[in-house]
């Protein structure tokens, strides 16, 4: 039996690749989590996948997760040398998914991206040579290629490191593909590139509202700065899970790079905008020299006071814009082969995302575990 230690178990990707995991495989997961007694962890864990299971299913789940207490920001991930010795005599791969997504922030993304990502790697390195390690899969971004403008671009021509960067995120995960490959030569490694994940085609829910707070200010826009012809590489998260769960416990991948994202099937924003309009009945009207005043007026809006809601739009806009206007995408190929089927096109889940979003309030309803609810317990060996 597989035992594959994972980051990031708790989060919104994260949630997707686990569940996954756990239904195409008979692999245990040990999940690095900061709650330090059972009952927080199990509390956390279903806030995060009761997106995908019900009580029931989250209970059989459980049987076949580790908790393991520590911290991406501790020396050595807090974990003494009980627990590592523990590691080295289970764990067969590593799945790295933790991230910040704080593209404002160097501070969080040096921490968390880079200093947290080294110390995962060093762990790493001490399973492999006390064990050893059929895989590392690090969840990366297709931020790393930089700063682009109207491009196809290719897995292995993404980084240029004489291309400028958007933001500190792309930035430090372009370092931390390069520190993998640096510290973990002898190791089969994966990278999985994520475009801009959002929605699922399954059902409008969410519990990630970054950028679909940031498409629906977008969307809501009397005039919309944008030439209806620029294409928007949006994948959903269930294919991303789908692929990094298939891609990491793949035997021989067939490549150590793949772009998760809709590639050549990225559809143009008039196309988005069309589907908006056909579920809500809004007229959509495109206006591209406006684009220069609104990026002025998006930077004015994030210098409103902190806290406001002027503020708080103009904050995401200002982050994701750059993302927007570039026309740019990521060839999905590989992936699609490896993985055996495409993503879903967005327009054709467009519609109910942006409906059920702002009918919630960019808050997912979380709803507690039943009263009658009992943790089964998990694996006890670490």
């Amino acid at each position: 039996m597989s035992v594959i230690l994972v980051t990031g178990g708790t989060g919104f990707l994260g949630s997707y690749a686990c569940t996954r995991l756990l239904d195409e495989t008979d692999a245990e997961l040990v999940l690095l989590t900061r709650s330090t007694d059972r009952a927080g962890f199990v509390d956390k864990l279903w806030r995060s996948w009761q997106l995908h299971l019900s009580p029931e299913a989250f209970a059989d789940a459980l049987t076949r997760v580790v908790l393991l207490p520590g911290d991406l920001h501790a020396p050595d991930l807090g974990l003494d040398d009980a627990a590592r010795q523990a590691l080295a005599g289970r764990v067969t791969s590593v799945l790295h998914i933790a991230a910040s997504l704080n593209r404002k922030s160097s501070k969080a993304c040096l921490n968390t991206n880079l200093r947290g990502t080294l110390s995962v790697i060093r762990l790493a390195r001490f399973l492999h040579d006390h064990g050893g390690l059929a895989r590392f899969t690090h969840v990366s971004t297709v931020a790393v290629a930089g700063m682009r403008d109207a491009e196809d671009v290719a897995e292995d021509t993404a980084i240029d490191w004489d291309r400028s960067d958007y933001d500190p995120y792309g930035r430090t995960k372009k370092f931390c593909e390069h520190m993998v490959r640096e510290l973990l030569p002898d190791v089969s490694k994966v990278f999985l590139r994520p475009s801009i994940v959002m929605g699922d085609p399954l059902f409008p829910q969410t519990t990630q509202f970054d950028m679909v707070r940031a498409f629906c200010a977008i969307a809501d826009l009397p005039a919309i700065p944008l030439d209806p012809n620029t294409r928007l590489d949006i994948v959903d998260a269930r294919w991303v899970g789908t692929a990094i769960a298939r891609l990491h416990t793949m035997a021989q991948p067939p490549h150590e790079i793949f772009h998760l994202s809709s590639g050549q099937q990225s559809h143009t924003a008039r196309e988005i905008a069309d589907a908006l309009v056909a579920e809500t009945g809004r007229t959509a009207r495109f206006a591209p020299r406006l684009g220069t005043g609104f990026d002025w007026t998006v930077r004015a809006m994030n210098r409103a006071p902190r806290g406001t809601m002027v503020a708080g739009i103009g904050a995401l806009l200002k982050v994701f814009w750059p993302y927007v206007v570039y026309d740019t995408v990521f060839d999905n190929t590989r992936a699609v082969e490896a993985v055996g089927e495409a993503p879903a096109p967005f327009p054709s889940y467009c519609g109910p995302l942006y409906a059920w979003s702002k009918a919630q309030g960019f808050r997912y309803p979380h709803v507690p575990l039943p009263p009658s609810f009992q943790d089964p317990g998990g694996p006890t060996w670490a």
